[in-house]
């Protein structure tokens, strides 16, 4: 009797016991508390529940998989199988070391190997790993490793280049420093031409967006 493969699906985070939004409101309580403020003064009465809100938004990712974007693909291409680049993709996270912002750009490429997606897919893409706390190496390897898995196209490669607020405001207080990220699949890895290609088309995108400014 054949067995039948499980498909393979992105791992998703581990929820252990959580709280509701009552006992997340009265967590921000305890930590106002901390600083030193009065929880019960006019400004501050509805902030844990504004923190609560804030923070589902932020961290849409954990209720999001990635596969659902991926799933629809388009074989009516005229057997285009060459670069595809959606560069300059606006990324907003949050460390998961010290929970501040970490922000900037990802640029997301790849080879079909007869079929592509749509191109906002890769954005949402993004958007449900950066949505979660953060390490922008491990943000890089998901959203590259996603791609790869659910498209199997012929190479994959993301570039990632964040300022990070827990570098910027404190700590070591350097702000204007940028950390760049990147991981690559198949061709990309493989074939220098296919590397020498899509640094090129970067380079040239951001000479004609410095020439357009």
């Amino acid at each position: 009797m054949a067995k039948h493969k499980k498909r393979a699906t992105a791992k998703q985070p581990a929820v252990v016991n959580k709280p509701d939004a009552a006992a997340a409101e009265q967590h921000v309580r305890g930590l106002l508390a901390y600083l030193g403020e009065d929880v019960t003064r006019e400004g501050l009465v509805e902030t844990p529940a504004r923190v609560v809100r804030a923070m589902g938004e932020h961290f849409a990712g954990y209720q999001q998989d990635a596969a659902e974007y991926l799933a629809k693909t388009f074989k009516e291409v005229e057997g285009y199988d060459e670069l595809v680049l959606v560069s300059d993709i606006e990324l907003f996270s949050h460390c998961e070391h010290h929970m501040v912002p970490f922000v900037g750009k990802a640029h997301v490429a790849y080879i079909p190997d007869g079929r592509v997606v749509g191109l906002s897919k890769l954005a949402r893409v993004v958007d449900v790993y950066a949505k979660r706390l953060q390490v922008q190496e491990k943000l890089t390897k998901q959203i590259a490793d996603a791609i790869q898995l659910h498209l199997k196209p012929q190479g994959v490669a993301v570039i990632v280049q964040c300022q990070h607020f827990c570098m910027c405001y404190r700590g070591v207080k350097k702000p204007g420093s940028w950390t760049t990220t990147s991981k690559l699949h198949g061709l990309f890895l493989k074939d220098a031409a296919a590397r020498m290609e899509l640094f090129t088309v970067l380079g040239l995108q951001r000479n004609i967006g410095a020439q357009g400014a």
